[in-house]
């Protein structure tokens, strides 16, 4: 296999959806659990319909001769076609699976059909009192255009046939996103019962359609996908904030980029509804079965026993964190690395609380990509302005599906008097970065947070994430010159410590990786760990092939996305790469360059992407304090280790789980490292009880 060798991101990423789907067929995963992982998985594909399929889709109508390095666009779409069916068919496979397993359990999602007497009155009842009013139904009509309809939205098709005239009439009605899309039934000899919202629509449709003469009534559901992307014009007269909210309303009548339909819908019905739409030969156009939009699954009723869910792990407490201490004490005396959700984000609200509250706080900064609903992030830095500190948001209204939110919240913030700043021209800000600047001995102190994940609480609960809080000196000066740049982007500073993107990260990668074939060339220890969520730049991929084959241990931990191929060359060892889908996300980053026994670490908000490296500000920051490199390298050691939830990517992306060490038995790294860290907790809490 030649080094160019290069894998469509497209194809890499429904890759890693499916390892996503294969968790919801794992009978170690909770029932519950498999429900929301076809959920999540459901998710993921809606979104890359909408923007990754949506991309390839106008770069095909622009140039249908352009070609990436893994293929063109129309063979691009054409693989992932054929991708998407063989998904389809697994995720039919598991959703049967679930059924079957939630009947083992007293479990059952009924639909119209199976309805007893006292069953079908009470549906009736719900559809009258919480339904009806909801539901606007739409004829169509040959000569009349169909209204906009909603994007991912679900939608029934309704048939309407008079059998003694054949006259047929076809109807829309959209199933209310704003209602729970799951009804429970009342219980029978202790059997519980679910009905989808779909379903009581369907057992109410001659109620609906009375007016109609017709005696065959059936309705199939559909969706479609829109491209998600937005135009934003070059129009300097008008605000950006303007441009955003026009690329947003413009965002309802985008080319639409996917249909999937009930599979038993009529053809002449079906036909209706795609030329109505203007879908062509082009779009992709899937059969599906009878429920779409299974994101909802996310949300299914946790109800049954314990077994079924995860069990809870609660926060575990910071070890150096004391309660009702000062926070920049704290920080003044050593760095505080956090990882969440094993600890709590609310550390960083808290640290927000105070300096928005401590009259030796002068100024607040931070980096806004996506918050929570209801932010007490947010809350803190109104606060803080409110108090008399001087605060800067520097929002990112390109957040992509977080558009609207942030400008909702861009206005509320100025309207508490906070300074926002919308980002670089031509540069989203992806950069996860907190600055406070305090008075301390007449002097002014900076205290700087550097985080992998978003300020964002709720996210924080499912992502797992590092977020280093640090008074280093260099670090600090250096964040606030990132900050400076955002109010002065005329001129680029200098960095000594932070690697930055897209100054500075690149280059700097490729730097530490040459280090470490000179290194191995020498015959000392070279190795390179990289842990991402997304590897798909090109020429990083052809560095990473050099490395491994010049003899440099390279190690990936991947969660998404991965264009590499792992046994690249006959010559060379395989490259280790694996990815971890369990029940947190893995979002962190991280570099390790060993740099001849002085190993260099970073954790970072990039992901190796071209658009990350070299169309945003990232921010890579170096970890100096060895015991926290110590409690970083135990996490990757034991992802490494991992043979519950880690698959290996070799070159088929087979998604098979890793054996190793099969005599220490079932070992799961996010397990392993949550009591690792508890046990850290305790027995530090025994020396403290100890030395007192």
């Amino acid at each position: 296999m030649s080094l160019h060798h290069f894998r469509s991101k497209e194809i890499s990423w429904l890759s890693f959806n499916e390892r996503v789907l294969k968790e919801a067929s794992r009978d170690n995963v909770p029932l519950i659990e498999r429900i929301k992982f076809l959920g999540i998985y459901s998710n993921n594909m809606d979104e890359f319909f909408r923007v990754r399929v949506a991309i390839l889709k106008r770069i095909v109508q622009l140039d249908k001769n352009t070609e990436f390095e893994g293929g063109t666009p129309q063979q691009i779409l054409k693989d992932i076609h054929k991708l998407v069916m063989k998904q389809s068919n697994m995720f039919g496979e598991a959703y049967d699976k679930i059924l079957t397993d939630l009947a083992k359990q007293d479990i059952y999602i009924i639909n119209e059909k199976d309805l007893n007497d006292d069953q079908g009155e009470f549906v009736k009842r719900y559809f009258q009192k919480k339904v009806r009013g909801n539901l606007m139904p739409i004829i169509l009509n040959k000569r009349r255009p169909l209204p906009d309809l909603a994007d991912d939205g679900i939608y029934l098709a309704v048939y309407l046939k008079d059998s003694d005239t054949g006259k047929t009439n076809y109807a829309l009605v959209e199933i209310p996103s704003s209602m729970d899309r799951f009804v429970l039934l009342p219980s029978l000899d202790g059997k519980k019962y679910v009905m989808l919202l779909d379903d009581v629509i369907r057992y109410e449709l001659a109620d609906m359609f009375y007016m109609f003469d017709n005696d065959d009534i059936a309705a199939y559901t559909f969706k479609l996908t829109r491209d998600a992307e937005l135009d934003i014009n070059d129009d300097i007269s008008e605000s950006y904030v303007k441009k955003i909210a026009k690329g947003l309303e413009r965002r309802k009548e985008a080319h639409p980029v996917r249909f999937v339909y009930d599979k038993k819908m009529p053809e002449d019905m079906l036909q209706v509804l795609l030329t109505k739409l203007h879908y062509t030969s082009d779009d992709s156009v899937i059969k599906g079965g009878r429920y779409h939009n299974f994101k909802d699954f996310i949300g299914f009723p946790k109800f049954g026993s314990k077994r079924m869910t995860y069990p809870s792990l609660p926060a575990i407490p910071h070890k150096d964190i004391e309660p009702q201490t000062s926070m920049f004490s704290i920080v003044t005396k050593k760095d505080l690395l956090l990882h969440y959700p094993y600890q709590s984000f609310h550390y960083f609200i808290d640290y927000l609380r105070e300096a928005s509250i401590d009259p030796l706080v002068k100024e607040i900064k931070v980096t806004i990509y996506r918050v929570a609903n209801n932010s007490a992030v947010m809350k803190a830095l109104k606060n803080a302005a409110r108090n008399g500190k001087k605060v800067t948001a520097v929002v990112e209204l390109q957040a992509r599906f977080d558009e609207k939110a942030n400008i909702w919240w861009a206005n509320d913030l100025k309207a508490s008097g906070v300074k926002v700043i919308f980002g670089v021209p031509g540069l989203k800000v992806h950069a996860k970065l907190c600055l406070v600047v305090r008075k301390e001995r007449n002097r002014l102190a900076n205290y700087v947070c550097v985080g992998t994940g978003n300020f964002n609480e709720d996210s924080a609960g499912i992502f797992a994430d590092h977020l280093l809080f640090t008074k280093h000196i260099g670090i600090c000066k250096e964040v606030a010159s990132v900050f400076d740049f955002f109010s002065r982007n005329y001129k680029v500073p200098f960095f000594n410590h932070l690697l930055v993107a897209p100054f500075y990260l690149r280059n700097s990668i490729e730097n530490y990786i040459e280090r470490e074939i000179i290194n191995a060339d020498k015959g000392k220890e070279a190795s390179v760990y990289i842990k991402v969520n997304n590897l798909v730049d090109y020429n990083l991929i052809q560095l990473l092939y050099k490395a491994q084959k010049a003899g440099v241990k390279v190690q990936l931990n991947v969660r998404g996305m991965f264009s590499l191929f792992s046994d690249f060359d006959e010559a060379a060892k395989p490259i280790e790469s694996i990815g971890i889908i369990d029940r947190f996300l893995e979002h962190t980053r991280v570099f390790i360059f060993g740099n001849n026994g002085n190993e260099k670490m970073y954790i970072s908000s990039a992901d190796l992407m071209t658009r990350n490296l070299d169309r945003r500000i990232e921010v890579a920051c170096p970890i100096y304090d060895k015991k926290l490199q110590r409690e970083i390298k135990m996490q990757l050691d034991m992802q490494m280790k991992d043979n519950c939830s880690a698959r290996d990517l070799n070159n088929s992306l087979s998604n098979k789980l890793r054996k190793v060490n099969e005599e220490d038995g079932e070992y799961r790294s996010q397990l392993e490292f949550y009591h690792w860290l508890k046990n850290v907790h305790e027995e530090e809490e025994e020396c403290n009880a100890e030395s007192e």
